[in-house]
């Protein structure tokens, strides 16, 4: 192996018209066309927290959002009403607060005269602190139905693109219920592969994209260990994916092997008449030969074409004419 390997090399880095090197079987890697899909890291809904009327929305689909950005608000009637009644109960035991502590201040001035009893002040300062009480749990009261109508407001959970808004302006809606749903935290694309090809895959091979911006590479992120109906679902990183489309399909090229293949540099075939032929040095002198070219191949930077039939281990291979 590392002897064809030093062959190869020396005849990538030899021009053709110098000394030919004897044509040497190279390892190629076996790639599998498949489409892949590409879906966002992070598909999260954004939820009712409570039940009522969506007065407002303010985002549709394909919109960018930021985490916590309002997207619509619910309102719950019945808030409002609950919320007055809890008011106007505070009101009232405020005034009962008021009218106790006047009765404790004069119960106080009494005791000082040895007019009334000590039992008669604590039952008064007794009623002051049990209005307090009752005051304090009607604020606390009121405090909840105030953040209840804050949630009334439904935010995105993660920054990125909506997806989908199934609801409408003037729709009821329920706790829990999606408002929209928000694709987030970066891009990826997902594939499946038949499971025959699961033992060629490695995490963090390199893969090759083929976007109608032209080929781009990828990284094998990860490979899943179920198999659902016959494939194996993996997930491909690709720098600058674009997300313009969310579960749009792209082709993508996977290593599912590795073979032996002869392969010349793309200079080295002419083409003449729908033929192509490879000019091969004998003893004799040179000759052109019919071949079949087959995949391409860049090697270090230089375009070889794989040849199906034509040539043979050990040929010498000639410049084109």
């Amino acid at each position: 192996m590392l002897l064809r390997s030093f062959l190869l090399a020396t005849l990538l880095a030899s021009p053709l018209a110098a000394t030919a090197q004897p044509l040497v079987p190279v390892e190629v890697t076996e790639w599998k066309p498949v489409y892949g899909r590409i879906e966002a890291k992070d598909r999260l809904p954004a939820r009712a927290r409570i039940g009522g009327t969506l007065v407002e929305l303010t985002v549709t689909e394909g919109d960018l959002v930021e985490a916590g950005q309002p997207l619509g608000r619910i309102v719950d009637d019945k808030l409002n009403f609950q919320l007055a009644a809890v008011q106007a109960q505070i009101e009232a035991l405020n005034a009962q607060l008021s009218n106790a502590q006047t009765e404790l201040q004069r119960g106080e001035d009494l005791l000082k005269r040895g007019v009334t009893t000590a039992q008669r002040l604590d039952a008064l300062r007794t009623q002051v602190d049990v209005v307090k009480g009752q005051i304090d749990a009607q604020t606390a009261q009121a405090r909840v139905l105030q953040q209840q109508q804050a949630e009334g407001t439904v935010t995105a959970p993660v920054a990125g693109r909506v997806l989908s808004v199934p609801q409408a302006a003037g729709a009821v809606v329920m706790p829990g219920e999606a408002v929209a749903t928000i694709g987030g935290g970066g891009f990826f694309l997902r594939i499946a592969v038949p499971e025959r090809h699961a033992a060629h895959l490695e995490q963090g091979a390199a893969i090759t994209i083929e976007t109608p911006a032209g080929e781009s590479q990828g990284t094998l992120a990860r490979i899943y260990p179920l198999i659902e109906n016959g494939r194996v679902v993996a997930d491909v990183e690709v720098a600058g994916l674009p997300d313009s489309f969310v579960d749009a399909r792209v082709v993508v090229r996977l290593p599912v092997g590795k073979r032996m293949a002869l392969l010349v540099p793309a200079d080295a075939i002419a083409t003449r008449s729908g033929l192509d032929f490879v000019t091969v040095k004998t003893a004799e002198g040179t000759e052109d030969r019919t071949v079949v070219p087959g995949q391409h191949h860049r090697i270090d930077g230089t375009e070889m074409i794989e040849i199906l039939s034509g040539l043979h281990e050990g040929d010498e291979i000639g410049a084109a004419e």
